[in-house]
């Protein structure tokens, strides 16, 4: 059995954050592997790539989750305690009371929300002149998350507490006091969240039948006891963040929409096929979130190599979404791919591999491509706009990235009839 191949330097973690989303690829590419064996801050690291390797990460006899994402990122990104983090049949119960949210009707009301957001929203940007529309979005899926969810948010709150679900992303995997600020904006949350889980729990909250909220804080584990309060905090920020998330999804939607003007003149058309073909490859071709990290559950062996017990793996999503094995010309941007797509779980991973249900793959997938399927019909058939001069480089050492404007809007005209 061959050893792991090993990148040269003796700690990568400088080379991570100078290579961002292409940190994997590169080495892969040189080292002629799909998997190599690295430090980074301080503790080994196995990085993997490709369709294949998502195979076996999300096999849960030989992976884990429990111990694999960084304690910087449970601090920030995922909170403590919370599904990201079990495994087995902990993690099947768990994830369950999420897929619960997830019915079609139930997907199309928070559509309904947001839409109804954004259409409030069209004249007071048209007043403005310029509005930045990541931070435009995000306010928007805030409100409209939490009125689906049920939890009450004041109309003085919302600047406050989009900004907190934004800083958990943006600050996550940053050094300093970035990262610090969204340690803060974590624990800030989570006291909100729980005192409102609290208010249900006593009775003087009364959210609806089916509702996140409800369903959240009165899910009992597998013991029958229901979850601590600060758990289910973490478990309902899971849904509110993910999908105040979803703006960065749309802003990439808008620059795609920028970048290849023949796609708007299609999608004007109001053919639904087409739509969804351009929404999928937004979420392929623009980087969202680099890695997802996990731990080898027990020894086993992987393409003439060994993996030891207990070794941190990063599994590269961005690469395995533009590994020219599962896609023709992948830095291309063409959403007619998806025409022929084989459905493949572990070739399409942006939003993790595997099944939902079983694995790590995240439950709000729907949402997120339901969310950005309304975003573009209202850009392209519910306003007009212009896009002046701004910077709209994609930088791929910030992770997450955005373009660097945020993508700003100015001009914006309502339209009298909305299709």
């Amino acid at each position: 059995m061959s050893t792991i191949p090993r990148d040269k330097l003796p700690e990568s973690t400088l080379a991570l954050f100078r290579d961002g989303y292409e940190f994997i690829g590169k080495r892969c590419k040189r080292l002629g592997s799909d998997v190599f064996q690295t430090r980074l801050m301080l503790q080994k690291t196995v990085c993997m790539r490709g369709p294949e390797a998502a195979q076996v990460f999300y096999d849960q006899r030989y992976f884990q989750r429990k111990g694999g994402a960084p304690l910087r990122l449970r601090k920030t990104l995922f909170g403590q305690g919370g599904v990201q983090g079990m495994d087995g049949e902990a993690h099947r119960h768990r994830k369950a009371m999420f897929m619960s949210l997830m019915s079609s009707e139930s997907i199309a009301r928070l559509v309904r929300l947001m839409s109804d957001e954004w259409r409030a929203a069209l004249p007071g940007w048209a007043e403005k002149g310029r509005v930045v529309l990541l931070d435009a979005a995000r306010d928007i899926l805030c409100r409209a998350v939490c009125a689906w969810t049920g939890v009450p948010l004041k109309e003085s709150e919302v600047r406050k507490r989009t900004q907190d679900f934004a800083a958990m992303i943006e600050d996550s995997g940053a050094i300093g006091p970035r990262h610090w600020k969204g340690r803060l904006s974590r624990k800030r949350a989570e006291g909100w969240i729980g005192g409102v889980i609290e208010a249900v729990r006593a009775g003087r909250l009364n959210p609806p039948e089916g509702s996140a909220l409800r369903t959240v804080a009165f899910h009992r584990e597998l013991d029958g006891e229901l979850l601590k309060t600060r758990i289910a905090a973490v478990e309902l920020i899971n849904v509110l963040r993910p999908t105040v998330a979803v703006a960065r999804f749309i802003t990439f939607a808008a620059l795609a929409l920028y970048e290849y003007p023949d796609w708007r003149r299609r999608l004007a058309r109001q053919k639904d096929r087409e739509l969804e073909l351009f929404v999928q490859e937004v979420r392929r071709f623009y980087p969202f979130f680099p890695f997802v990290a996990a731990r080898v559950s027990k020894p086993f062996d992987w393409q003439g190599y060994h993996f030891p017990e207990g070794a941190r793996a990063l599994l590269d999503l961005y690469g395995t979404d533009h590994d020219p094995r599962a896609w023709d010309d992948p830095e291309t941007f063409r959403p007619e791919r998806f025409l022929t797509w084989d459905g493949s779980p572990f070739n399409f991973i942006s939003q993790g591999g595997g099944d939902h249900y079983e694995n790590h793959r995240c439950p709000g997938e729907w949402i997120t491509i339901e969310l950005m399927k309304e975003a573009v019909r209202l850009l392209v058939m519910s306003m007009d706009y212009i896009v002046p001069q701004q910077d709209l480089t994609v930088s791929m050492t910030r992770m997450p990235t955005m373009p660097q404007s945020g993508f700003v809007i100015a001009d914006v005209r309502p339209r009298e009839v909305i299709v």
